[in-house]
């Protein structure tokens, strides 16, 4: 038996470098689909990221009007965190405000010059509030519209990272729409050019696999060296193909980083190598196996 699957690796082997060119092509269109697929994963990851780091930057800022005492505020604080859609809610009194404009714009002394100056501390005590859910903001925004709140609130205000949200997963959804649709496409294609390697493989082989059959080798012999042929296409692919993904991730990671600083691609790949690993090498092998045995089936019928 040992002797037999030696043989059948060895005219595997043996099939793989005389098709030449053919396997060169073969091998260059299943790393393009693997490719693909790879970025395919990575942008769902970076796309993922980006949101729930955008996410957190959403709140609902309530600005109170300048006569309202703290009490009040604490009041309202209470019944807002009372809700089952608020996370939470934190309170800035008009003191703190005043001191974090002040530590923002210490580099501009006409603002800080202003400041001292005026005889009132110009800005309002507010509360910021986050959601549980970025549904849940509309409820809330609901809530503060109620004619006892609006009597003591100056303005609400939603921040600009809401639209950014939903713009950004629309665009996540269509780019992988899209990447889904070329991976398939790249799959058919990958599927019917190592067809096609190992059909001709097969032509070329015929009267070697004739001579097979009247000495009695076994159907499963026969068959074998072309499997081989197959599971090499796929293993290569996804060997090259994945020495390839690596200098593309080192070097596009401190670009991404900076747009988003929660993404660090490098420690996306060092903490998921095994998985992608195992991902690259079970789409090359299904993609090579199911060619390869739709051309043996078809072509080395008993």
């Amino acid at each position: 038996m040992f002797v037999s699957l030696s043989r059948i690796i060895k005219y595997g082997v043996q099939s793989f470098l005389r098709n030449g060119w053919l396997s060169v092509s073969t091998i260059s269109i299943m790393i393009l689909t693997l490719m693909v697929f790879e970025g395919l994963i990575i942008f769902n990851f970076v796309g993922r990221q980006s949101i729930e780091s955008i996410k957190e930057k959403v709140d609902i800022s309530v600005y109170f009007k300048s006569n309202v005492p703290e009490d009040s505020i604490l009041s309202v604080k209470r019944s807002l965190e009372s809700l089952e859609e608020v996370k939470g809610v934190n309170y800035i009194s008009r003191e703190d405000a005043l001191e974090e404009f002040k530590k923002r714009h210490a580099d501009d002394e006409t603002i800080v010059q202003t400041l001292d100056e005026l005889d009132d501390n110009p800005l309002l005590a507010s509360l910021d509030i986050k959601a549980e859910e970025l549904s849940q903001y509309e409820t809330i925004a609901s809530y503060l519209e109620t004619p006892s709140l609006q009597d003591i609130i100056e303005k609400v205000t939603f921040t600009q990272n809401k639209l950014v949200i939903e713009r950004l997963s629309s665009l996540v959804r269509t780019f992988n729409r899209g990447m889904v649709l070329l991976t398939i496409f790249l799959g058919i294609l990958a599927i019917v050019v190592t067809f096609n390697t190992v059909r001709l493989a097969i032509f070329s082989n015929r009267e070697q696999i004739g001579i097979m059959r009247l000495v009695g080798a076994s159907n499963n012999f026969i068959k074998g060296p072309f499997f081989v042929e197959g599971i090499i296409y796929g293993i290569t692919s996804a060997i090259v193909s994945f020495l390839i993904l690596i200098p593309i991730i080192i070097i596009t990671s401190p670009y991404i980083t900076r747009f988003v600083h929660e993404i660090n691609l490098t420690s996306y790949l060092t903490d998921n190598l095994g998985k992608l690993i195992f991902y690259q090498l079970a789409a090359a092998l299904i993609l090579s196996i199911l060619s390869s045995a739709f051309a043996i089936r078809r072509y080395l019928r008993k």
